[in-house]
């Protein structure tokens, strides 16, 4: 989970460490707003009335958040890729333990000298033993210190790297990302991480996929995906498939239906990575590729969020994202109760990049 989650005043802050799930890396706190997103709102009057702190409280939505109009300028922005942050990913370990995950390239983390595999002890003098992941996201990015929390705003983190503790402040600023990268360090496998679903990040995909080398499968990695548009999850369906129904979601018990374009790539061995931070529209992709026979999903149970939300413009300004409906994989499956079991379940403290690798070996081979 990245860090780098914004955070703005909040005149009415109200759930919204739930509803943005931030995006990058376990939920991907580095910024993309996260919560299964139809493209746009289709003309749907939401709910109104007051501010949108007023509306939410009276929604009795787990999922609701109420944002400034400032505010909503900021998840705007993440969904565009950009945030403000530390530029820490963070995982949970399989031994409870918070670790850096990843250090965004030029970062303000990066030049503090924080490294992948290190240990947060503390974030602001309070000690993460026990906490959920979520939490930690939502420390590093500020959202209990309100306008204070913005751009040139730091945090004071308790590290610990090969029995050595340390502390270090670290700025928050104004950082972009990109939600696709690429490696391939294994010979024969490329590996796409797919961080969060932002404006772009299908077209990246696709890109990607298109560049691949002769004869190397694909490997995706929607681990700590948190989300983010349904539309950028459909249109990355259409990367593996060859049109077909993609997954359909409800607006107030209307019902919608995604379909993938013809032509994609319905060939390439692929196996897709998931874990207990894969979330919502990433969980919507997941399930197609694996209802479609087009891929093998490898890894531990996803989160179990398949609600959509909308925002909706107060008369104030402000704004009131709230759920709207439900999505549905293409067999009308949800995956509010438990998620999306892998084909192959990895156990906590083993490899499951490398039992994904060998699931790609033998699909190679019978082909």
């Amino acid at each position: 989970m990245s860090r780098p989650c914004h955070d703005m005043s909040s005149r009415r802050r109200v759930r919204r460490g739930a509803a943005l799930a931030c995006v990058f890396a376990g939920v991907l706190a580095t910024g993309a707003a996260t919560g299964s997103w139809p493209e746009a709102a289709d003309g749907t009057e939401l709910t109104a009335g007051g501010d949108a702190g007023q509306v939410v409280s009276r929604s009795g939505d787990p999922w609701a958040a109420a944002y400034s109009a400032e505010e909503y300028e900021e998840v705007a922005q993440r969904l565009d890729g950009e945030y403000v942050g530390t530029g820490i990913a963070v995982i949970r370990t399989a031994d409870g333990r918070i670790e850096v995950s990843e250090v965004h390239a030029g970062s303000p983390a990066e030049r503090a000298g924080i490294r992948p595999g290190d240990e947060i002890r503390t974030i602001d003098g309070t000690g993460l033993d026990g906490r959920p992941v979520t939490d930690a996201v939502e420390r590093l990015r500020g959202s209990d210190q309100a306008e204070q929390a913005g751009p040139g705003s730091t945090v004071l983190l308790g590290l610990e790297r090969d029995g050595r503790a340390w502390e270090t402040d670290v700025e928050r600023a104004r950082l972009s990302v990109e939600p696709v990268t690429v490696d391939r360090d294994v010979p024969g496998v490329t590996r796409i991480h797919v961080s969060a679903f932002t404006r772009g990040s299908a077209e990246a995909l696709r890109s990607a996929v298109e560049a691949l080398p002769e004869g190397d499968r694909i490997l995706l990695d929607l681990r700590g995906n948190a989300g983010g548009l349904l539309t950028e999850a459909a249109d990355a369906a259409s990367v593996f498939l060859d049109g077909g129904l993609v997954a359909t979601y409800d607006v107030y018990g209307t019902e919608h239906a995604l379909h993938a374009e013809r032509g994609g790539d319905t060939a390439t061995p692929l196996v897709v990575l998931v874990d207990g931070g894969t979330m919502s529209s990433a969980e919507l992709l997941t399930g197609a590729l694996q209802e479609r026979n087009r891929a093998v999903i490898v890894g531990s149970r996803t989160f179990g969020k398949g609600t959509v939300q909308m925002p909706s413009e107060q008369p104030d300004g402000s704004v009131a994202e709230l759920t709207v409906g439900h999505y549905a994989t293409p067999s009308g499956r949800t995956v509010d109760d438990g998620g999306i079991v892998p084909d192959l379940v990895v156990d906590a403290g083993e490899d499951a990049e490398a039992e994904a690798r060998t699931v790609l070996d033998g699909l190679a081979a019978g082909r």
